[in-house]
């Protein structure tokens, strides 16, 4: 597929040629961004130093440039540039690339592999790559949008290299605007304010801001235009958000830990992140009340009433203003005391169950509505708590000969501050009856 810096293909000279073709690099020095792996300490810049570069994966968001620095790469290492695109190629196509490397590797020249959307060949296509790759009849560079750990097989990632690229900060799309200025011969025609507008619109992608940049450079006006009038004659692109892919995940993740973190602003921005983006309502209704059980628990055991009113409020009123109750309840969760101390007193007592079997419950807690459990000893010594002067008996209820364990620990937070209290007091009490 044709990327932001693909080479020039053999055209007419008089041809027409899109701004994103005529200003593509020739050298890596000249890439835009990415210097963390391109510097000389950079995994790239190091490999490129030792003269051993080895199979790669590219993992970054569209438009950072993974397809220039393949390409690129295949130039500085003097092997033979060959792209196919997961979408389009089949197994016959695969094999004459294969073939044909073979040729080629024969006559003394290797060759780079270019795999655009590797992640969409399924697990027998990756393996495939497998034996070309170890005898060296091609160096394999992928690239995907999508996390390698889920998208490609676990032999595929020992032979390769996961280089993560980053999306381009606005310091680096100011760069390739410049660039992009100097290949025009003319400033755009806008306000400062408009410009820094421009940039947020591409949203890190390199290849969209060129595109931006030649849809306003063709635009003919006598003055500077300002945001509002740049922004009615460009559609603003719309942020990017896969709900099914790697950003659903990522966003979810930064939502739940900043309710973790108790900073309601970082919070709501990342809810209205994923609502902009499309996301339904009802996943972010259940996510926030599993928000509200794992990390705040009993320290606010009003928390998931919140949360459970605010859904159903949502399922009243629906989109938009059911979405508000959501954001006051994320607000609510980001402010409230947190504990997980029930979330770990649960993991660890399905760890107990599993560890300890099928081991009985001590037999006088065992009821006995027959003669012969009766006679067996069931319910024999049962001490019944009501019957306690304070309502506690203190009587062991784990099974004979098991360690008690010690699962629920409570913290000195909100509601769990009482609780951890009356816990205090039970387990004294149970020191002192023996129990």
């Amino acid at each position: 597929m044709p990327d932001l810096f693909d080479s020039p293909s053999a055209t007419p000279p008089e041809a027409p040629r899109p701004l994103a073709d005529r200003i593509r690099p020739a050298r890596l020095s000249e890439v835009i961004g990415q210097t963390r792996i391109l510097g000389a300490d950079g995994p790239l810049g190091s490999m490129l130093a030792a003269g051993s570069l080895s199979s790669l994966i590219l993992w970054g968001p569209p438009g950072v440039g993974k397809t220039t620095i393949a390409r690129l790469l295949a130039d500085e290492t003097d092997l033979a540039f060959v792209q196919i695109s997961a979408i389009f190629t089949g197994v016959p196509e695969l094999r004459k690339v294969f073939e044909a490397a073979r040729l080629r590797r024969q006559q003394g020249k290797g060759t780079l592999l270019f795999v655009d959307e590797i992640h969409r060949f399924n697990k027998a296509q990756q393996d495939g790559f497998l034996p070309h790759m170890e005898d060296g009849t091609i160096l394999l560079v992928g690239a995907t949008t999508e996390n390698p750990s889920f998208e490609l097989n676990a032999a595929l990632l020992s032979r390769a290299q996961v280089i993560v690229l980053e999306r381009l900060s606005l310091a680096e799309l100011e760069l390739l605007a410049q660039r992009a200025e100097r290949e025009l011969g003319r400033k755009l025609p806008l306000t400062p304010e408009a410009r820094d507008a421009l940039l947020g619109m591409a949203d890190g992608d390199g290849r969209a801001i060129l595109n931006l940049i030649e849809q306003v450079a063709a635009w003919k006006t006598a003055a500077p235009l300002d945001t509002d009038a740049m922004a009615q004659r460009l559609m603003r692109r719309a942020a990017k958000y896969d709900k099914s892919g790697d950003e659903h995940y990522n966003l979810i993740s930064a939502l739940h830990k900043s309710v973790r973190g108790s900073d309601p602003d970082a919070a709501l921005y990342w809810f209205a992140r994923m609502l902009e983006g499309g996301e339904d309502p009802r996943y972010l209704a259940r996510r926030i009340t599993r928000m509200a059980v794992e990390d705040i628990g009993l320290a606010d055991p009003a928390a998931a009433r919140h949360c459970l009113d605010a859904w159903a409020l949502y399922e009243r009123l629906g989109s938009p203003e059911g979405e508000l109750a959501l954001a006051q309840a994320v607000i609510y969760l980001a402010l409230a005391p947190k504990s997980n101390a029930g979330y770990a007193a649960y993991k660890g007592a399905r760890a107990e169950a599993r560890r300890t079997g099928s081991l009985m419950p001590p037999a006088h807690i065992l009821n006995a509505p027959t003669k012969l459990m009766k006679e067996q000893g069931y319910g024999a010594g049962y001490a019944y708590d009501h019957d306690a002067e304070d309502g506690f008996s203190g009587q062991n209820y784990f099974p004979d000969g098991m360690k008690r364990p010690v699962l629920y620990l409570p913290v000195e937070r909100g509601f769990e501050r009482e609780l951890k209290r009356r816990l205090d007091w039970f387990v004294s009490q149970r020191l002192k009856r023996g129990g």
